[in-house]
């Protein structure tokens, strides 16, 4: 029936969006309710749905079908006037940002975990987006949460589901459903921004490229444009096809998780170029022959090569980075001429200085890139920039590296994660540090001067909000530093991250190896922090 039913539902505890939305196990919102309860948590929260429209779609991991499915039927029940959905329910994030922008939807429903993995025993998520394409702010995810406490009945329509796979509109009580093609707007922003023409020389002329999508979302994005637009060999991109388990993958680009490529590009016959994208599209992965490219060094490369790609020709407002991002593109702001903003982790923190017109550029260490042309990071988007980039300037991906490093010094950098720590021992670590910060400043430890130390706290230039408690730092003299943060996006107890940094000049040793670059940096932070010794780990779970 097409007539709105309301239904009774208990609250669910712990229904509290993180940075990135809702991400629990996919069990528990496959759990009668729980995704009615959040949704209608999310429409109570945007005072109602009337005469509305959305953007709907997800990374197709298991569920991700079925809870479309839920979504629609309770968006026409509470009012909406239209909902847009990609094609089969596939949406990539950044594609799913683009299309609230151009529709001038009122906002969107994302459903992704991200670069966790999929599957009924793995990982689920979702999150609301606003108006502006970028994942909503804390005082909207702080006004759902809220209601997850209290909600009491959700409103939705018994009706069968839709096909999502044939384009078109469709009738759903009051509401219509356009159901689109997720690639084909996103694909025709990318040819506003970069020089398809050069693109495609540079592949014509041989230069030989691969792009592993991990069995995830961007697998259609990527054959349309790297292959149909650009001309890029039929088997440039491989694991194309987007399945529900990703393959029984673990869909993160980074060197452990997508190894089969790094491998592969770091053969003697491999490619020329080479990345990967993850789950929803919005991370990326840069390799060269022989080489990996850093998240934290592509951001600064790109903020000083951007100008070559005919979006960007007019040059930079400025660039922001997430505080554990290395400081690489700080040196490159600086000699532009440009603002250089910090933020906490999480890409909504960008969206203010987007919208605001005071950077062009944002990155974060976990590699996400992206600029002001969604408002989410881009994983497609950095690959194609770093293409326009080596078209223009015919050198390869060590050779610009190497360039970028003689002329801005290299900031080696690292990241050690020690996952499932106990959380007593990890808030023992932490707590420790915090102790200390103070008494810090101009003590030597491990043969390092501390400069300053602190526990970074944000004060958003725009709107004067204040984000505080975002992580501890401490600078040591010559611009190197150690960042520690806790992570809750585990499933049992905390991941401590600490983030490695140490800056060589330009004159100085630019090829040493990372790890043993850091090896004094990280002396430094165990005699700070006694973290081996507390949660009696010897070395960290991965290193990136």
């Amino acid at each position: 029936m097409t007539t709105p039913v309301t239904r009774e539902i208990t609250p669910f505890d712990g229904q509290k969006p993180g940075t990135s939305g809702l991400r629990k196990k996919t069990r528990v919102f496959m759990l009668e309710g729980y995704v009615e309860a959040f949704v209608q948590s999310i429409f109570d929260a945007i005072e109602g749905c009337e005469g509305k429209t959305f953007v709907v779609g997800g990374d197709g991991r298991y569920f991700n079908a079925e809870a479309i499915q839920t979504i629609l039927r309770m968006a026409a029940a509470n009012g909406a006037a239209r909902c847009i959905v990609g094609q089969g329910g596939l949406l990539s994030t950044p594609a799913a940002s683009n299309l609230i922008r151009q529709r001038e939807a009122n906002g969107g429903l994302i459903l992704s975990a991200s670069h966790n993995p999929g599957g009924i025993d793995e990982d689920f998520g979702l999150k609301y987006n606003t108006a502006n394409g970028g994942p909503a702010p804390e005082s909207v995810t702080g006004a759902i949460f809220e209601n997850t406490k209290t909600i009491s009945r959700y409103v939705t329509l018994e009706t069968p589901d839709l096909d999502l796979s044939a384009l078109g509109e469709v009738a759903l009580g009051d509401m219509v459903v356009e159901v689109v093609d997720p690639v084909t707007d996103y694909a025709a922003l990318m040819e506003t921004l970069f020089d398809f023409d050069a693109i495609r020389a540079l592949l014509a002329g041989g230069f030989a490229v691969k792009f592993d999508a991990m069995h995830a979302v961007t697998g259609p994005y990527a054959h349309e444009i790297l292959e149909n637009r650009l001309g890029a060999p039929k088997g440039t991109v491989l694991n194309g096809t987007p399945k529900v388990d990703f393959g029984k993958g673990h869909p993160d680009p980074n060197p452990i998780w997508a190894k089969p490529l790094v491998d592969l590009v770091m053969s003697e016959d491999g490619p020329d170029f080479a990345a990967a994208s993850d789950g929803d599209g919005d991370r990326n992965m840069i390799l060269g022959k022989g080489v990996y490219v850093t998240p934290s060094d592509s951001l600064a490369v790109l903020a000083a090569n951007a100008h070559l790609a005919p979006g960007y020709a007019r040059g930079l407002a400025g660039v922001a980075r997430s505080m554990p991002t290395s400081r690489a593109a700080d040196r490159v702001a600086e000699k532009l001429g440009i603002g250089c903003y910090e933020t906490p982790t999480g890409w909504k923190f960008f969206g203010n200085l987007l919208d605001a017109g005071k950077a062009t550029l944002c990155g974060e260490e976990s590699a996400g890139t992206g600029s002001d042309h969604v408002r989410e990071k881009d994983g497609l988007w950095a690959v194609l920039l770093w293409l326009n980039v080596l078209a223009v300037r015919k050198m390869s991906v060590a050779d610009i590296l190497r360039d970028h490093w003689q002329t801005f010094g290299r900031n080696y950098y690292s990241r050690h994660d020690y996952e499932a720590v106990e959380t007593e021992k990890a808030n023992a670590v932490v707590e420790g540090l915090v102790a200390k910060l103070d008494g810090l400043p101009g003590t030597g430890v491990a043969g390092l001067t501390v400069e300053e130390a602190d526990q970074f706290a944000y004060l958003d230039p725009v709107d004067g909000s204040v984000s505080e408690k975002q992580g501890l730092r401490v600078m040591f003299r010559g611009g190197s530093r150690a960042v520690m943060r806790l992570s809750g996006t585990g499933t049992e107890g905390a991941t401590i991250r600490v983030y490695l940094e140490r800056y060589m000049p330009a004159e100085g040793d630019l090829e040493i190896e990372t790890q043993q670059a850091l090896a004094e940096i990280v002396l430094a932070v165990e005699e700070l922090t006694q973290l081996r010794a507390i949660t009696g780990r010897a070395e960290p779970d991965v290193m990136t």
